[in-house]
């Protein structure tokens, strides 16, 4: 393929547009940003539309709407269905970000010293989500679009794609397609490309626990009464045993267990503990006894606490009993574990241990199934040639410990495999303050990713000879 003169040509006008996008704060989560996520869909149409895109829409959902547009150039060929999000976490704290959330900057960083973009949803999905944008154009301008592509944005991934479900159900033909592409995961460095080959689920829950009817004096009421941010305490602490074991019955009974072999091959992928720890400035590592980081934080499943409040944590001092305590808490899910199932299974737990001194309710927020990608299909081998071609070597097969839940949910719906083909780091802080993407990642993605159309078109055509 002929397209690196173009995207050489034109990579600083690729930087300044992916700058202005970042710009939006399209945070999905917080209604006081309803006016900026939907001007941020208004943008994506108008970039598809820029790119070459046809029969770009607004679709509107029951919450934030979806982007869609399509280059359908010869109905005999595959079609590729391009998946995104251009909605972002919220930006907090605050006062943890070294520039403003929403002002990109690009700076030298160890790992970057081309430069990387520092914004909320530089990597986590504009600027993944807007590589595919880019790579649209630079195959309609070089002449290289080997086969039909269709682009389906939403604004809604990170609050748990609640809308999404319906739109598949009634849109099975204008989404039909032979593959899924996503970018919304990333790869284990920037010498060693990868291919994120599974998912885990995930299943989210808000806890509220509460004693009496109104805050009390702590000094009158104290001892006497359960305090409800101490038995709540308690209660998590319950969750796990002294060897990191989640403690729910039945939770670990449908887990995938992995065979040593298949441990044995996870092991190869290049991993430095040493310099895992001292990037996110830990002394130690923590987790279940018996499996490695790796295997902790992509093959086996997990709760961690999200957040938690109650009482009172204003300036200086206020001394009360809090009438409630609240926790949200997730579940990591590995493959054969129903999200639904966990979520009964950790309200009939929680609130089988609560003392009677309080009452506990349970509240689901969302979730999704885990999902295991093939390895043998022709999706993964042009995925493979594709990283071969560009970095010249080949991706290393990888399970992610992040959870993409619509992924199990286009191929119950669209009957479709998908390939998840990100271009990310773990230093690159998605979900945190000082969010980042390298400007060399963005750019070798745009490069990467014409050449998966042209491997995918190539044996599709073979496989259907």
């Amino acid at each position: 393929m002929n397209t690196r003169p173009y995207i050489d040509k034109h990579q600083q006008r690729f930087i300044d547009e992916l700058v202005e996008l970042l710009k939006i704060p399209s945070v999905s989560a917080d209604p006081n940003f309803k006016k900026e996520v939907l001007m941020t869909a208004g943008a994506v149409k108008i970039n598809l539309e820029a790119a070459g895109c046809e029969n770009v829409e607004i679709c509107e959902t029951s919450g934030f709407p979806i982007v869609y547009g399509e280059k359908i150039i010869d109905k005999s060929l595959p079609t590729v269905l391009v998946y995104g999000h251009y909605d972002v976490q919220p930006p907090d704290p605050m006062e943890l970000w070294n520039s403003p959330p929403f002002k990109p900057v690009i700076k030298e960083t160890d790992i970057h010293p081309e430069g990387a973009i520092f914004a909320r949803g530089a990597c986590d999905d504009k600027g993944q989500m807007y590589m595919h944008v880019k790579a649209m154009e630079v195959m309609m301008q070089t002449d290289e679009l080997p086969c039909n592509i269709k682009f389906m944005i939403e604004g809604e991934e990170e609050v748990g794609s609640v809308s999404l479900e319906a739109f598949l159900e009634h849109n099975r033909e204008k989404l039909s397609n032979d593959v899924i592409l996503i970018s919304d995961t990333g790869m284990i460095s920037k010498e060693v490309p990868s291919i994120t080959t599974g998912l885990r689920g995930l299943s989210y829950v808000e806890v509220e626990v509460e004693s009496p009817n109104r805050d009390l004096h702590s000094g009158l009421y104290g001892g006497a009464v359960a305090n409800p941010i101490n038995i709540l305490s308690k209660m998590i602490a319950s969750l796990h045993d002294e060897n990191n074991h989640i403690t729910i019955p039945g939770f670990y009974d449908k887990v995938e267990e992995l065979s040593s072999e298949e441990r044995a091959k996870m092991a190869e992928a290049p991993f430095n503990l040493k310099d895992y720890k001292d990037h996110i400035g830990i002394n130690d590592v923590h987790g279940e006894k018996g499996f490695t980081t790796n295997e902790r934080n992509s093959i086996r499943p997990t709760l961690d606490v999200n957040g938690i409040w109650g009482g009172y944590t204003g300036e200086g001092a206020k001394t009360v009993i809090p009438s409630k305590a609240f926790a949200k808490i997730s579940m990591r899910l590995v493959p054969n574990q129903d999200w639904r199932e966990i979520t009964e299974l950790f309200k009939t737990h929680f609130e089988s241990i609560a003392p009677k001194s309080v009452k506990v309710k349970v509240k689901p927020h969302h979730g999704g199934q885990g999902y295991v990608t093939p390895i043998d299909g022709i999706e993964y081998q042009a995925a493979d040639l594709a990283f071969q071609d560009a970095f010249g070597k080949p991706a290393v097969p990888q399970r992610s410990g992040g959870s993409i839940p619509i992924v199990s949910m286009f191929e119950k719906y669209l009957g479709s495999k998908t390939v998840l083909m990100g271009f990310g780091l773990n230093s690159d802080a998605i979900h945190s303050p000082n969010e980042h993407f390298g400007v060399w990642n963005y750019l070798k993605g745009i490069e990467t990713i014409p050449y998966f159309y042209k491997h995918f078109t190539e044996l599709y055509q073979k496989e259907n000879q």
